[in-house]
C-alpha cells in the first residue's frame, strides 16, 4: 500500500483556490468538461501495447457486448474494440491507476465499448450516404504506419513480411479509421468567429433571483378523487377473475367444454395447458382487477366483449374472446363490485388511474389554486400569502437565461428539485424573464408541480464570470461539445441493443455483482 501523502493546507488567503473554487461553483460544467476534454486527448493521442482478456477466455468466450443497427459490437484480438479497451487500460495503468478494480475496469469497458458504437454507427452512416475513401488515400496512410518505416521510410520489405490477411485486415482499420475522421471533422471541425464570443459572452446577462411556490401534483385531495370515482362508477367497478389462453380458437372452445363437462378442472387445464405463463402456475388467477385495467388484460377491441366479462356473474364462463396473439376465457371468481372509496387501496388506484390518464384534470385544479394565490399575493404581499396559505417558499439565483442547460451558462440551481425538469421548458424561461420585477407570475406547469415565481431583482452577469464564458467558448471547446453530442446521439439511439453489462458480468467480472452505477 502506498503511503498516503501529508496534503499541504491552502492558505485562506490563496488566490488560485480562491478562484479555482469561484470558477467551479459558477461554472461546474465548463471546469469538468475541461478535464474531461484532458483525459479524451491523453487516451485519444498515446500509444501503448495491448492489455486484453485471458487468451483461453477470447477462444472460448464469444464476447458481443451488443449490436447497432445488426451489427455485431464484439471483441476481437486485434479489433477495433480491442484496441480501444487496450489504449485506455494502458493509459489509466501508466497513471498510477488499478485496472484490476472492478469500478475502473467496468468504466474502461464502458468506454471503450461506447466508442465503438460511435465508430459503427458513423461507418453505417457514411455508407448510406454513398461515401467511399479512394484505395489510394488508404494506401498512402498504411505506408505511413510505423510498423512499415525503416530509417524514416516505407519499407516494402516490412510490409511483404506481414501476413496478407493480416494487411487486409489493417487495410480495412484504416479505411474505418478515415471514413470515421472524415465524419467528426466535417461535423466537429468548426470555426467560429470573432464576433461569436462576445455574443455568448452577453448571453450570460441579465440574470435573475427568484422567490418560487410550488403546488404538487401529488397533493390532489382525496375529495377530488372520491368525486371523479362516484361519476365514473363504471370504470372502477372491479372483478376477481382467471383465465385460460390458447393458441387457437378451436383449442380454446374444446378445453372450455371439458371443464364445463367435468372432465378437467379449471385449475388443472390452466397450469397444464394455458399458453399464458403469467397466470397458469395460479391456476389461472387474474386476482381483482377494476374496469380500466382490464383494458390491458383483454385487448379486444369488442368493448361489449370486455364488458360482458367484467359483468360475469360468480361461476361463469366468458365466450372465447381474441386477446393479441391468443384466444382467451375468462371465469368470475367473485360478484362484480362498484368502487369502495372509503378502502385505501382502491383510493389509491383510483388516485394512479387520474395521475396517469386524467392528469390534466389534477394540474387544473392547482393552476386555479395558484392563480387564486398569485391574485391574493397582488393585493396582500407575496411572503404575507405565503404565511397566511401555510406554503413552502424557495429561492434561487441569480442566473441567466440558459435554455437547455447549456454548460457554459450557470446553471439552475440543482438543490430546488422542483426545478429538475425546468432546464429544457421554454415556458419556464419566458414566464421567469417576462414577468414584472416583485410580482408574482402566471402559474405554470413543470413536470409534476406548478410553480409561481416571484421575480425579486435583475442585475448584469459578473463581469469575471462572463469574462470567464468568453475565454472559454472557443472551436475547441464547441468541437468537444459536438462530439459528446454525437456521441450521445448514437449511445441512445433505438438503433443500439445494448448488452454491455450482463456480458461484462457474465464473462469479464463473473464473480461481482451488477450493482454499480455506469
Amino acid at each position: 500500500m502506498a503511503l498516503k501523502e501529508k496534503k499541504a493546507t491552502p492558505k485562506k488567503n490563496d488566490p488560485t483556490m480562491e478562484e479555482f473554487t469561484r470558477r467551479f461553483k459558477t461554472h461546474p460544467g465548463i471546469v469538468i468538461g475541461t478535464f474531461v476534454v484532458l483525459i479524451i486527448v491523453i487516451i485519444a493521442f498515446v500509444f501503448v501495447p495491448a492489455i486484453v482478456p485471458s487468451a483461453e477466455m477470447g477462444r472460448n468466450v464469444d464476447l458481443v457486448f451488443g449490436y447497432y443497427d445488426k451489427t455485431p459490437i464484439a471483441y476481437e484480438p486485434g479489433g477495433y474494440l480491442a484496441q480501444i479497451y487496450e489504449n485506455i487500460a494502458r493509459s489509466q495503468q501508466n497513471a498510477g491507476q488499478d485496472i484490476n478494480n472492478l469500478f475502473m475496469n467496468y468504466q474502461i469497458w464502458r468506454v471503450a465499448f461506447e466508442q465503438t458504437v460511435v465508430h459503427t454507427a458513423i461507418l453505417e452512416e457514411m455508407r448510406k450516404a454513398g461515401y467511399a475513401t479512394p484505395d489510394s488515400v488508404v494506401d498512402k496512410e498504411v505506408a505511413m504506419l510505423p510498423i512499415f518505416q525503416e530509417n524514416g521510410r516505407f519499407s516494402s520489405v516490412r510490409y511483404r513480411q506481414m501476413d496478407s490477411n493480416e494487411r487486409g485486415t489493417l487495410w480495412k482499420d484504416v479505411q474505418g479509421e478515415i471514413i470515421s475522421s472524415r465524419y467528426m471533422d466535417d461535423i466537429t471541425g468548426l470555426k467560429i468567429s470573432s464576433k461569436e464570443a462576445p455574443f455568448v459572452k452577453a448571453m450570460a446577462s441579465p440574470e435573475r433571483s427568484f422567490d418560487m411556490v410550488t403546488f404538487s401534483l401529488s397533493n390532489y385531495p382525496d375529495s377530488e378523487i372520491i368525486a371523479f370515482a362516484n361519476a365514473n362508477q363504471n370504470l372502477f367497478k372491479s372483478t376477481h377473475l382467471s383465465r385460460i389462453s390458447m393458441n387457437s380458437e378451436r383449442e380454446a372452445q374444446q378445453i372450455m367444454q371439458n371443464i364445463k363437462d367435468g372432465v378437467t378442472t379449471f385449475e388443472d387445464s390452466a397450469r397444464t395447458q394455458s399458453q399464458d405463463t403469467t397466470t397458469a402456475e395460479k391456476g389461472g388467477d387474474m386476482g381483482v382487477k377494476m374496469a380500466f385495467e382490464l383494458r390491458s388484460e383483454i385487448t379486444t377491441d369488442d368493448d361489449d366483449a370486455r364488458n360482458a366479462v367484467l359483468d360475469l356473474a360468480k361461476g361463469n364462463f366468458s365466450e372465447v374472446i381474441r386477446t393479441s396473439e391468443t384466444w382467451t376465457f375468462f371465469r368470475a371468481e367473485d360478484e362484480p363490485q362498484f368502487a369502495d372509496t372509503a378502502d385505501a387501496e382502491t383510493l389509491r388506484k383510483i388516485r394512479s388511474y387520474i395521475m396517469d390518464f386524467e392528469k390534466g384534470r389534477v394540474e387544473d385544479y392547482f393552476i386555479n389554486e395558484a392563480e387564486a394565490f398569485a391574485a391574493l399575493s397582488k393585493t396582500n404581499g407575496f411572503d404575507a400569502v405565503v404565511e397566511e396559505q401555510s406554503l413552502e417558499k424557495k429561492h434561487f439565483g441569480p442566473m441567466p437565461i440558459n435554455f437547455g442547460g447549456e454548460q457554459l451558462l450557470p446553471p439552475l440551481d440543482s438543490s430546488v428539485s422542483e426545478l429538475a425538469n425546468a432546464a429544457s421548458n421554454e415556458n419556464f424561461w419566458q414566464i421567469a424573464f417576462s414577468t414584472p420585477l416583485n410580482t408574482a407570475s402566471s402559474p405554470f406547469v413543470v413536470g409534476n408541480n406548478v410553480l409561481v415565481l416571484y421575480p425579486l431583482e435583475e442585475t448584469p452577469a459578473d463581469e469575471t464570470n462572463a469574462g470567464y464564458i468568453e475565454t472559454a467558448y472557443s472551436s475547441y471547446w464547441l468541437s468537444y461539445t459536438m462530439e459528446q453530442k454525437i456521441r450521445s446521439f448514437f449511445t441512445e439511439n433505438a438503433k443500439l441493443k445494448d448488452n454491455f453489462s450482463d456480458v461484462f458480468f457474465r464473462y469479464l467480472q463473473p464473480q461481482a455483482s451488477t450493482d454499480i452505477a455506469e
